[in-house]
């Protein structure tokens, strides 16, 4: 049985293997955050756009994974559920055709999705924060996180059909920039790394 004692030297040398692999591609890491860097103040610059883009991808995927699916179903002849199997396949094609054909509906449904989403994340986040204030200090910080996404859901849901055509956009914008940020900074720490 392993001790954590004995498991020092395995987390170290697997501690040094991430930091070497980061050190020999921190330029592919510096490259690809300049990138996201970029394409998320684009989103943010443009959110409408973004948005639509994003809508569009969504239905590529819808159409891509239900035809992926089926073609699954219709390998295994046995399986049983094949009949629902295909159902939802064709339910899959069916809503990414509609998110292509018609992408403005499509964001007006994505934005709704984001609005639950929030609602119900913030609402868990509330209930679980509530619950943590007895066994740590740093419930607060959960408590923040669900009155943001409440309030994000509030933003949404207040502003409705108004912030459906921008707010996908800028959200995901807004995430593209802090994974850019993250990679650069993981170039600029590899950097300074020996090999």
């Amino acid at each position: 049985m392993n001790t954590p004692a004995a498991q020092m030297p395995e987390i170290d040398a697997a501690r040094q293997r991430v930091l070497a692999t980061i050190h020999a591609h921190r330029g592919l890491f510096l490259l690809q955050g300049i990138l996201m860097s970029i394409l998320g103040m684009a989103a943010v610059a443009l959110p409408n756009l973004a948005s639509i883009g994003v809508t569009l991808l969504v239905g590529w995927l819808f159409i891509a994974g239900g035809f992926v699916r089926a073609t699954m179903t219709f390998r295994k002849h046995l399986m049983p559920g094949r009949t629902w199997s295909v159902i939802s396949s064709v339910i899959a094609v069916a809503v990414g055709a509609l998110l292509i054909a018609r992408p403005l509906q499509g964001v007006r449904s994505l934005t709704l999705l984001m609005a639950v989403l929030f609602l119900v994340e913030g609402i868990a986040a509330v209930f679980v924060a509530l619950e943590f204030r007895r066994f740590l200090r740093s419930w607060v910080w959960t408590l923040a996180s669900g009155l943001i996404n409440l309030l994000l859901a509030f933003l949404i849901w207040s502003g409705w059909p108004n912030t459906a055509t921008w707010v996908v956009g800028l959200y995901v914008g807004i995430n593209m920039m802090f994974i850019g940020v993250a990679l650069i900074a993981s170039a600029s720490a590899a950097h300074g790394l020996e090999k």
